[in-house]
């Protein structure tokens, strides 16, 4: 039974849903508006909030916590993070992100488009 169990497992491991998060927050932080699954994007939408409402204080500490979230060891993706995207919301409270369903592709599977407001 799947009583209080919040997160879709997405039918991976621990640490393969902790590498497919990543690659999509990035691929999202560096394009701005990715096509993906529906499960995965309502997935994502929190993660990336998250660490949007993060960076929107320019700190040491604030950029070493969002490096560390998102395992990216080349900086370009955190430097537009927070020089880019979180000036852009910063005098929003949350909502982020956008979730357009786009409907059925094959059986089972449901695209939609998630991108920055």
């Amino acid at each position: 039974m799947q009583h209080s169990k919040r997160n879709r497992t997405l039918g991976r491991t621990r640490r393969g849903r902790t590498a497919l998060l990543r690659g999509l927050a990035l691929s999202l932080i560096k394009e701005g508006r990715i096509t993906t699954t529906t499960a995965k994007a309502k997935e994502l939408r929190p993660y990336v909030e998250r660490l949007i409402t993060i960076s929107q204080q320019d700190t040491v500490a604030a950029r070493r916590v969002v490096s560390s979230r998102l395992g990216e060891p080349n900086q370009t993706s955190i430097q537009k993070l927070f020089t880019e995207v979180a000036p852009r919301y910063q005098d929003r409270p949350g909502g982020y992100t956008r979730i357009i369903k786009m409907g059925t592709v094959s059986p089972g599977r449901s695209d939609a488009v998630i991108e920055l407001v």
